[in-house]
């Protein structure tokens, strides 16, 4: 056996069993594939997936347990790969960053900076996606460290830690008639036209249970991934905003636009960095980690990554 065939089974489960697509992210042929993983099923004396003629149809359950211990194989081949470049390259290399729209766009420039400046040699591969996106580029190796509100916590292959809280605000054109309002309610936004994220990102599941406990139905006229696509939306009076407040704060501030904090509307958010579990993390991405809150520091993230991060939760 060879490490060949554990990336064609790894991923030929990463395509959902379509091994055409598992040959194209490894740049081999569909039949080398195919031949791998099947000299790797016989050399094991089991089947790893189960085939309705020559197609994959699932993976089988001693396939399962193959799967666990190729993923731990290739994590700790991967962790040779880093360890070797931390001790020869004299930090340097790239670190690949997975993180939501909002937090690349607001939160990550300073600590980015900051970065290169400590680390010249370093790189940075930024990855945009989706909270759910950004786990599974950890998962998958895409990324070394991960940023985002949402999903994080619920993946168990992933070590979690808190980093900064942060609210949500109503924004509105100056002249909007609850901008002279002392205190704005739920009512209040229920009978607006509203601007906001899509269901999956910037801490929306908040919102949107915001307004079902009151039993309220809110009147979201659009939906947007990106906090400045949302501005742009209110300031031409299609509605009032609910944004990240670091979308409203200091050179982000919009003219024309006015910031009103609602946590007392939403609550309040957490949001999070996460690592693989078991990886191997160079000292560049242990200082990033630093930069991005006060709350982290190398101490406590290199025992949460040997323990339980639920001790954690800062």
């Amino acid at each position: 056996m060879n490490l060949h065939q554990f990336k064609f089974v790894q991923e030929a489960v990463r395509r959902n069993l379509n091994l055409t697509e598992a040959a194209k992210a490894l740049h081999t042929s569909q039949p080398g594939v195919s031949k791998a993983i099947i000299e790797l099923e016989d050399e094991l004396g089991i089947e790893i997936f189960a085939r309705h003629g020559k197609r994959i149809k699932r993976v089988t359950e001693p396939g399962q347990q193959v799967l666990k211990s190729i993923d731990i194989i290739l994590r700790e081949v991967n962790n040779l790969k880093r360890i070797g470049e931390q001790y020869s390259a004299q930090d340097s290399g790239t670190l690949s960053i997975a993180t939501t729209h909002t937090q690349a766009r607001y939160v990550l420039p300073g600590p980015v900076a900051a970065l290169r400046q400590a680390y010249p040699k370093v790189g940075i591969s930024l990855h945009q996606g989706s909270p759910d996106q950004v786990a599974r580029m950890l998962m998958d190796e895409v990324a070394e460290i991960g940023m985002a509100t949402e999903s994080l916590v619920n993946y168990p292959e992933l070590v979690t830690l808190p980093c900064y809280e942060w609210q949500h605000v109503l924004v509105l054109p100056f002249d909007h008639p609850l901008v002279e309002r002392e205190r704005i309610t739920l009512e209040d936004l229920a009978q607006q036209p509203l601007i906001t994220y899509h269901p999956s990102f910037t801490g929306r599941t908040r919102i949107d249970q915001a307004f079902a406990l009151r039993h309220l139905q809110p009147n979201i006229v659009l939906e947007a991934i990106d906090s400045d696509v949302i501005k742009t939306y209110v300031k031409l009076g299609m509605g009032v905003g609910i944004v990240a407040e670091m979308a409203m704060q200091g050179e982000n501030l919009t003219p024309g636009l006015v910031a009103r904090p609602a946590a007392q509307l939403f609550g309040h958010n957490l949001a999070r960095v996460a690592f693989k579990r078991g990886t191997y993390l160079r000292h560049f991405v242990l200082r990033f980690a630093e930069l991005l809150s006060d709350r982290l520091n190398r101490a406590l993230i290199m025992r949460a990554m040997a323990g339980s991060p639920d001790e954690y939760d800062i």
